[in-house]
C-alpha cells in the first residue's frame, strides 16, 4: 500500500511539475482566477477534486 502511495504522490508531483515546465502563463492565469474566487468557491472545488480523488484510488485498488 506505501509502494502505491508513493507511486501516486510521484505522479501527482510529475504532472503538476511538468504543467508548470511547459505552461508558466497558464499556471499564473489559473492562479489569478484562483484569487478572485470566493472563498465557498474555492472550497467547493477542493472537495469535489477530493471526492473524486478518492473515488479514483477506491477503483485503482480494487483493480489491482
Amino acid at each position: 500500500m506505501l509502494c502505491l502511495m508513493l507511486a501516486g504522490a510521484g505522479l501527482w508531483l510529475f504532472i503538476e511539475g511538468a504543467i508548470y515546465a511547459v505552461a508558466p502563463d497558464f499556471m499564473r492565469r489559473m492562479a489569478l482566477r484562483l484569487a478572485a474566487m470566493s472563498s465557498r468557491e474555492v472550497a467547493f472545488a477542493g472537495l469535489a477534486s477530493a471526492v473524486i480523488g478518492a473515488v479514483l484510488v477506491v477503483f485503482a485498488v480494487r483493480g489491482a
